[in-house]
């Protein structure tokens, strides 16, 4: 039988995380796993270069950061009650990047990752933080659509 010791769930912070959790939680108790929550702030400093200036951005990124850890143990303490082995990151960056990277750094064996269902032109502009992960993850991506579960 195939070993999950720890489990990823990037985490958007939207009002579909609380449609994932049970699927993570599920995972690590059937396998008893650690969970990392994963919440990536996007790298503010690739769009402000031009106009915004540096000081300015340095401290828009870093109350970004705070405000994100905040709400992130706000998300685990409701959704993850007691949860023994639940750990928590913020990182900044892009997001598809940071996961794959802390896929690798973190020796995650599971993923569970929402997508968002974009579609047309949405899609062809933003692309997919799932999608990315999907392909190129060196580890197994159980990707959940919220609207539908």
């Amino acid at each position: 039988m195939t070993e999950i010791k720890k489990i990823l769930f990037p985490c958007d912070m939207s009002e579909n995380t609380s449609k994932i959790v049970p699927y993570v939680l599920s995972f690590s108790e059937s396998y008893k796993s650690e969970i990392c929550v994963l919440h990536v702030v996007h790298d503010l400093q690739k769009w402000g270069k031009a106009y915004i200036p540096h000081a300015s951005m340095d401290v828009f990124q870093k109350e970004a950061i705070e405000g994100a850890a905040k709400v992130l143990e706000r998300i685990c303490e409701e959704q993850f009650p007691g949860h023994p082995r639940l750990e928590k990151r913020i990182v900044s960056g892009d997001p598809a990047t940071e996961i794959l990277k802390t896929i690798e750094s973190e020796d995650i064996d599971l993923v569970v990752i929402g997508t968002h269902g974009r579609k047309g032109l949405e899609h062809v502009i933003f692309g997919s933080v799932a999608e990315n992960v999907v392909k190129k993850a060196a580890v197994p991506v159980l990707t959940i659509n919220p609207y539908k579960v």
